[in-house]
């Protein structure tokens, strides 16, 4: 990659996060709606699943953090749909700029935007009463590995942003896809409360995998299997979904 392509890469991804001035509700998206769902789940269900808010808020802000960061990643396909069908990508494909660079700018923007509310949720957490019970390096380990699976999974949302017509029709599949995986899940319950047939989907669903490993890696408990099998999702996801959305990308612009 050339130092020219990272600058504009730089460029790119600097105006769509300036773009929150103009469009508070992209605040909400990765502010205000995370810690709507954090105190909702700790106070609502908090005494329900564990016998008090305090004890729920140790074993479901990881998993609230997780979901969070999949929901958002349909916000890279709704972004850059939305510019596609404004003309903005025709616009940029005529200045002297690499080809890739929106694409690659919005992913960048999106995931620094991943970091806000990850540290968010973490410190609102923290004046819950949410407590790191492991070390530094582990809850950086927690914090990486999110951005990385982050990364990954936003291609699946920038695939469907290039196949489909409309930014809705990307949040409609976001809801179709993301809301099964993150609620049958190890994200907010134990499994074991679950019938057998659906512990099996549990299981090997990659929503629980990074739940349990950033849980692991904030709390403590098991940790190399839910890492190596997050990392394994993630390559995996990688592997298929960014080829066949640049493809699309470069059919559709």
């Amino acid at each position: 990659m050339s130092t020219m392509a990272i600058r504009n890469t730089g460029t790119l991804a600097w105006r769509t996060l300036v773009q929150i001035k103009h469009n508070p509700m992209e605040l909400m998206d990765f502010s205000i709606q995370p810690i709507m769902f954090l105190l909702l789940f700790t106070y609502v269900f908090g005494g329900q699943m564990a016998g008090s808010p305090r004890e729920y808020l140790a074993f479901a802000l990881p998993g609230i953090i997780v979901q969070n960061l999949l929901f958002a990643t349909m916000n890279t396909g709704v972004g850059l749909n939305t510019d596609i069908n404004k003309g903005v990508f025709d616009r940029l494909r005529s200045l002297p700029i690499a080809r890739f660079a929106p694409l690659a700018g919005r992913i960048v923007a999106d995931v620094i935007k991943q970091a806000w509310a990850v540290v968010l949720l973490l410190a609102v957490g923290a004046l819950l009463g949410f407590r790191i019970g492991t070390g530094p390096l582990q809850a950086l380990a927690a914090f990486v590995l999110l951005l990385v699976f982050a990364v990954a999974a936003s291609w699946i949302s920038v695939l469907v942003a290039m196949l489909v017509d409309e930014p809705d029709k990307v949040q409609i599949f976001g809801f179709v896809l993301i809301f099964p995986l993150t609620f049958a899940s190890s994200a907010f319950v134990q499994p074991a409360t679950m019938p057998g047939w659906l512990q099996a989907f549990v299981k090997v669903n990659p929503t629980s995998v990074l739940a349990d490993a950033v849980r692991g890696l904030l709390t403590g408990g098991p940790v190399a299997g839910p890492v190596l099998h997050s990392l394994l999702w993630a390559a995996g996801l990688l592997l298929v979904f960014a080829p066949l959305s640049v493809r699309a990308f470069r059919r559709r612009v």
